[in-house]
């Protein structure tokens, strides 16, 4: 999320700017690490800060939250980690775009894939909060994933699960009576959303940030 001020996208997502508190562009966002995610609240889009990494709330510590960082489309409904988050605690999570790999290990490529429009991605998901300690809840989310369009397949067997504005709202509203229909919208994003180009190798360190990871370089496709 490169935007250099709230006001810059809070208008996108329907929330006043003063609601991000404490935001700061980044564009090296890893798993485990703080961020923040959209819900709904009656017809009200809210914002709350989280981590990456969905920690269930029974969990007694959050040693699981790295392997939980995404969920299956075709399974999230059914599987223990996710299903409870399914029925009634689901979000969407706001970026430019996103990374991904190839190459061997070692010497990994990491690509950036983004709108072509320079608009923003809403990435279904899923959020529960634990508690770290004693009346201290902490808010983390999963990103869903789905088999990929023809463009990303290139890169990677599967994608994110990318929704446009209407079906965000359908996605978040806690009220849907029958959460399973909503299945129908983790599918792949359509062919011409995305562009692919390469990142700066940078990109491979967690700890490395700033917008000289994604100088450009000649687009894949």
């Amino acid at each position: 999320m490169t935007r250099r001020e709230p006001s810059d996208f809070a208008g996108r997502l329907g929330i006043d700017p003063a609601a991000f508190i404490d935001y700061k562009p980044r564009y090296n966002i890893a798993p485990t690490q703080p961020y923040f995610i959209i819900t709904m609240e009656y017809e009200s889009r809210k914002v709350a800060p989280a981590k990456w990494g969905l920690v269930n709330s029974s969990a007694r510590d959050n040693s699981r939250a790295s392997q939980c960082i995404n969920a299956k489309a075709e399974t999230v409904d059914s599987l223990p980690s996710f299903r409870d988050a399914f029925r009634s605690r689901r979000c969407v999570i706001p970026a430019d775009g996103f990374y991904e790999w190839t190459g061997p290990k070692g010497k990994r490529t990491p690509w950036w894939i983004h709108p072509r429009d320079g608009d923003l991605i809403l990435f279904a998901g899923l959020y529960e909060a634990w508690f770290p300690a004693p009346d201290k809840p902490e808010t983390t989310f999963t990103i869903i994933t789905c088999p990929p369009n023809e463009a990303i397949a290139r890169i990677h067997n599967r994608m994110p699960v990318i929704l446009d504005d209407r079906a965000a709202d359908d996605w978040m509203n806690p009220r849907e009576p029958d959460p399973r229909s909503l299945k129908r919208l983790l599918v792949p994003a359509p062919l011409d959303l995305l562009e692919v180009r390469a990142a700066s190798s940078l990109v491979n360190n967690a700890n490395n940030e700033g917008p000289e990871l994604l100088e450009p370089e000649p687009t894949l496709f």
